[in-house]
């Protein structure tokens, strides 16, 4: 009888941790949760560093506004696998040291961060990368 209790109680808690694990995942996942796909932003500014790190890749882009003010905007972008499997590196998305880039971005639901997820970067060279994941 005890055997069969801790059976149960091992399944049930099995169970609730696998569905717990799921809804956590799923909703950091969601691009459309945390950014405002309806909405999009164009930057244009110098990536001054790039966080090849799971989950997500981020980059952040010095922006300059028309006073010549910088603020520092933080793009999040796709896992490092896909990029990978892509054929980008951490190297390939930086660019250039001081290359203008401009990014076509989804911005965050709270918009009192610069945070944005990247649909579009496009180099001075006019090579566009497309990272779309939504």
């Amino acid at each position: 009888m005890r055997d069969r209790f801790r059976s149960a109680l091992f399944a049930v808690t099995t169970l609730l941790t696998a569905l717990l694990t799921a809804a956590a995942v799923s909703a950091h996942h969601s691009v459309a949760g945390q950014f405002d796909t309806s909405k999009s932003l164009t930057l244009t500014g110098v990536i001054s560093r790039v966080e090849w790190i799971n989950p997500h890749i981020y980059l952040h882009m010095d922006v300059k506004d028309q006073r010549g003010d910088v603020t520092t905007w933080t793009l999040a972008s796709l896992p490092t696998a896909m990029l990978r499997r892509a054929g980008l590196s951490r190297e390939s998305i930086q660019g250039q040291p001081g290359e203008l880039i401009t990014v076509a971005a989804n911005p965050a639901r709270d918009e009192t961060r610069n945070l944005a997820w990247i649909t579009k970067m496009t180099y001075a060279d006019g090579r566009a990368i497309f990272l779309t994941g939504q």
